[in-house]
């Protein structure tokens, strides 16, 4: 099969090529590329109408299910009211049918006022600002040409931002670094105006026009942002800054924020005001005309633009590299750094970042510093009512960063369960009291350990199950269970020991061991080649990679799907992984799970490439899938509220089908947690209501959440109708006119019941406008009227059958 086109996803267009403010840090006026001066000042209609044609048709042909389109200059607010709302209101209707606009604009905030915010309160427009932090640090470079501070112009349209009406479009603060500036004095300004994220940029330099760096020190840079590290930490995160959870998601092996670090291949090209496409901006500080693609909207597709030898380059990731960079040992959280911050004359890019030493002691620090930290901070989110993950959920999708966030809340509650349980331990258990300060020893030493142990799904439930009385007699001994699973994980030599459930000693996201005798304890002991279980004075050695391929009777190791940009479990050794409704297979064959994960390369590769908008999520959040046994064949599956992290899933004939199976449950996985934090509906409010797809009726949590899964399955035949051929894309057609008619009714039915609260009301109406979305996207008049005509028969059914009880 051939390998599929990389596609575009993000779109800087220029709205005006001028600027209202003098900045001598400027990349666009004052660093090596003139271009500016031969542009047009505003980008014409006809230039934009074809830009938004070229869009729609990239993401028609790559079936991507969002756009991000940023609004940038120049200064965009110099188009005008007018000149937005039309270029705004061209994206949304040539997408409308197409795919989901993520739209924003990048602002001074100079001209920023209600006018403005009137329209991008309409026409849903996110609005970024920069600022260089205090008066001073401000006034250093963001000046106007007659020398006049911005400062308090840029605070009254921060001030506007965070008014209740306006607030939901404030997307942040760009900062740029400069190490003149008081870097305690910088965050504190920024963080004293409640952003919701902040973004520190390096100043763009090349090896041939190199950074400033004051002798004293020889990464100044890294030195400044440690400061503000340590003092982002210690105040418990209470704001996402980009650059910090970059390198921290990079270390977790997860995907960068930010084109300046990590791996993942470039999807941004800018349109200028002339239609001209070029490379990112960043290279205008490179040399005159770096950016440069000669093509442009009017005589050349993205896919083009795709080809050209800038853009290959920085879609092939490590191999790409430099030799220092390839053999550096932070490369996969660096990536090279920032493109452009490689350039020397003579030697073009192949060459490590101008900043390599700074972002080799940020690195190194960072990872120090959660290494030897006593406790995670504790994981904050932006206030509910405004949180923009709140509305980026609403919609149905979530990106990596906004499921970490619920990840990292899951977290937490998972540490409080557990610290609710070992009150109820007896005090004269030493096998739990042992376990317990083992734990607390793990947690100082190696703390991404024991949050890798802790995240497991199915810790919970065993802790729900003892705080309710529900556990039985010896449960309790789970804690030592968890310690053990820590202790290996980080490669430890501290003897465990272990009650045994049945003859199995239990290890929580590692797998199972099958002991020889009716002991009911074990000792467990990690070494250099694997580890040891001592039970009655006999000896299991097992090696790290041994029991994979099912062969070795006594040790039964969870099996990991290494998939490009997610790693996923198949749980089929916790004897806690019951936690569904559906019965879970035994241990799998060899063979079997051999067929597991190839279905699951296809079914991911399907995701990635034909519902890209659900795969950053499912790679942060889904990390388990548990096989459950369907003996007739019925395509089953499942997700429990009290399992975050998991869906279980007996295997499908069809690996498609495996793909709708995966994003369909982990939206009930994603809405679980929201619900954990946030109240939607009423709890007290005891009616039931009408479920399209039930025979029942329906409480508000299963209204909701059915709904909410099911914009996931609309969206996948909606896709599967343009993809698929012949039967299957008729097939594929029926399906997506069925289940958008339900789903568009079940929203519908939960905007009228009465019981949301305000924030549930925001949220369903945040999924009302996924779902009537689509409903414009044409389909045959053979399957909207079988849509119909079976909804009209489910309701009549579901009065007479409801009236008659």
């Amino acid at each position: 099969m051939d390998r599929p086109l990389p596609a575009l996803t993000q779109f800087v267009l220029k709205v005006h090529s001028r600027c209202d403010l003098a900045c001598n840090h400027c990349y666009v006026y004052e660093h090596a590329d003139t271009s500016w001066r031969g542009r047009p000042r505003v980008l014409s209609e006809k230039a934009m109408e074809k830009t938004a044609e070229r869009i729609a048709e990239h993401a028609r042909a790559h079936h991507l299910s969002m756009v991000h389109v940023v609004l940038h200059g120049g200064e965009p607010l110099l188009a005008g009211p007018e000149r937005l709302r039309k270029t705004a209101e061209k994206l949304s209707s040539v997408l409308d049918g197409v795919c989901a606009l993520d739209l924003r604009i990048h602002t001074n905030g100079v001209l920023l006022d209600e006018r403005f915010c009137e329209l991008f309160l309409e026409k849903g427009i996110k609005v970024g600002v920069s600022l260089d932090g205090d008066k001073a640090s401000n006034d250093r470079h963001r000046l106007y040409a007659d020398g006049r501070s911005s400062h308090p112009q840029v605070l009254r349209a921060v001030d506007l931002l965070n008014g209740p009406r306006y607030r939901r479009l404030f997307a942040g603060l760009l900062c740029t670094i400069d190490i003149e500036n008081d870097p305690a004095a910088v965050y504190d300004a920024l963080v004293s105006l409640d952003p919701p994220r902040i973004d520190f940029l390096l100043p763009h330099a090349t090896w041939d026009v190199p950074p400033p760096r004051p002798e004293g020190s020889a990464t100044p840079y890294a030195d400044w942002l440690d400061v503000i590290y340590e003092r982002w930490d210690s105040a418990g995160r209470q704001v996402p800054v980009r650059i910090f959870d970059s390198v921290l998601r990079t270390l977790r092996g997860e995907s960068s924020l930010t084109e300046s670090l990590g791996l993942a291949p470039a999807d941004l090209v800018v349109i200028e005001t002339d239609g001209t496409f070029e490379q990112a901006d960043s290279l205008k500080s490179a040399y005159d005309g770096a950016p440069v693609t000669g093509m442009d909207v009017f005589a050349n597709s993205l896919d083009e633009v795709l080809e050209h030898p800038g853009m290959l380059a920085r879609q092939q990731g490590v191999e790409h590299l430099g030799e220092q960079c390839r053999s550096c040992p932070v490369v996969t959280s660096c990536g090279g750094g920032l493109y452009a911050h490689r350039y020397r004359t003579g030697s073009g890019f192949d060459n490590p970042s101008v900043f390599c030493p700074d972002l080799m002691e940020l690195i190194t620090n960072i990872r120090s510093r959660e290494a030897s930290a006593p406790t995670r901070p504790a994981s904050t989110v932006v206030r509910p009512e405004e949180s923009p993950e709140l509305d980026e959920l609403a919609t149905g999708f979530g990106s990596a960063e906004t499921v970490s966030r619920l990840a990292a809340v899951q977290l937490d509650l998972n540490r409080e369960l557990l610290a609710a349980v070992i009150e109820r331990a007896p005090r004269a258990d030493k096998v739990v009291a042992e376990a317990w300060e083992l734990l607390i020893e793990l947690d100082q030493d190696a703390p991404d350990v024991v949050d890798a142990v802790l995240a497991h799904p199915y810790v919970r439930p065993w802790a729900l199950r003892i705080l309710e009385g529900s556990a039985p007699a010896g449960d309790i001994g789970g804690i030592a269970e968890l310690a053990a699973a820590a202790a290996l994980r980080a490669r430890r030599g501290d003897r465990v020991v272990v009650p045994l459930r049945d003859g199995m000693l239990r290890l929580p996201g590692l797998g199972l061991v099958a002991t020889t005798g009716d002991s009911e304890w074990a000792e467990v002991a990690a070494g250099a080649d694997g580890f040891m279980v001592l039970e009655a004075g006999r000896v299991l050695t097992i090696g790290w990679d041994e029991g994979v391929d099912g062969l070795t009777p006594h040790w039964q190791p969870v099996r990991l799907v290494e998939l490009p940009g997610w790693t996923v479990a198949l749980e089929d050794t916790d004897p806690l992984r019951d936690s569904h409704q559906w019965p879970v297979t035994n241990r799998l064959s060899g063979g079997d799970a051999k067929m597991w994960a190839d279905d699951l390369a296809e079914a991911w590769s399907l995701i990635r490439h034909e519902l890209p908008v659900y795969a950053p999520g499912v790679a942060a959040g889904l990390r388990v899938i548990t096989p459950l046994d369907s003996p007739d064949g019925s395509d089953v599956s499942a997700a429990s509220k009290e399992a975050f992290g998991a869906v279980a899933v007996a295997r499908p004939a069809a690996p498609d089908l495996l793909a709708l199976l995966i994003i369909h449950e982990f939206q009930h996985v994603k809405l679980g947690a929201v619900l954990d934090s946030l109240d939607l509906y009423d709890p007290a409010d005891t009616r039931t209501f009408y479920a399209p797809w039930r025979n029942d009726p329906r409480p508000p949590a299963g209204l909701i959440q059915g709904a909410y899964a099911h914009i996931a399955v609309t969206d996948f035949w909606r896709v599967r109708r343009r993809t698929a051929e012949g039967e299957a894309a008729r097939t594929a057609e029926a399906q997506f006119a069925r289940w958008r008619h339900q789903t568009s009714e079940a929203v519908d039915v939960l905007a009228g019941s009465g019981v949301l609260t305000p924030l549930g009301e925001r949220f369903v109406a945040g999924m009302a406008r996924t779902v009537h979305g689509w409903s414009a996207e044409a389909v045959s008049d053979r399957a909207l009227s079988e849509a119909r005509r079976a909804a009209d028969s489910h309701r009549a059914d579901w009065q007479a059958r409801n009236s008659a009880n």
